[in-house]
């Protein structure tokens, strides 16, 4: 079976960092120097990561970046800012309508199919073994496959990283037997990203 080759993976984080005076204020006005560039702000209004919240005659409350700070006359503040990060991967549909792709499980490479329909990720006993994993030591379960109802063992994957992105402590379900065939990467992991489907490519994404 052709399996779908993992296709893009984008990570962008920025350290941005901001340089504010407040060289006049007035009622729900002030005057800033904002990174080398002087602007007249009115409570409400934006510039370059700035925004002015409120000011009176002494102090102006602004909003850098996310962060409330309150600024007094002829004072100078000067602040560092992570952009959040954002990665995202793309999977191509294969002719069997799945989602196919490269993953790591607690830092072993597998193959994993994407499935909004399992409550969480499910592999079976071989599969565990490979990975080294202690089932024995979960919680004693059972699940209903195809072939009727099977033993299994729930317990906590350390780490799942599809793509660069990374989820730690994924619930799982070890499944006595060859089923599920291909590991099922379901919503214990897919909770934790953002999903979008569009012409055959299914995107999982992420931002911290």
């Amino acid at each position: 079976m052709p399996v779908a080759l993992l296709l893009l993976a984008l990570a962008s984080g920025r350290l941005l960092a901001a340089s504010v005076t407040v060289e006049a204020l007035l009622p729900n006005t002030a005057v800033l120097m904002i990174n080398g560039q002087r602007k007249t702000l009115r409570a409400g209004e934006s510039f370059d990561g700035v925004k002015l919240v409120s000011a009176d005659a002494t102090i102006a409350l602004l909003d850098i970046n996310g962060a409330r700070q309150r600024v007094g006359l002829n004072r100078n503040i000067t602040t560092n800012y992570v952009a959040p990060e954002r990665r995202e991967v793309q999977i191509p549909r294969n002719e069997r309508m799945q989602y196919i792709t490269g993953a790591l499980i607690n830092g072993r490479n597998v193959q994993v199919m994407v499935d909004t329909g399992a409550n969480v990720v499910a592999l079976n006993t071989r599969q565990a073994a490979a990975l080294g994993l202690d089932y024995e030591a979960g919680m004693p379960s059972t699940v209903e496959t195809a072939s009727g109802v099977s033993d299994a063992w729930v317990l906590n994957l350390e780490r799942v990283e599809v793509g660069g992105i990374p989820v730690e402590g994924v619930r799982a379900t070890v499944v006595v037997g060859d089923y599920p065939t291909t590991i099922l990467l379901g919503m214990s992991y897919l909770q934790h990203v953002e999903l979008r489907e569009r012409n055959g490519v299914l995107s999982l994404s992420r931002e911290w």
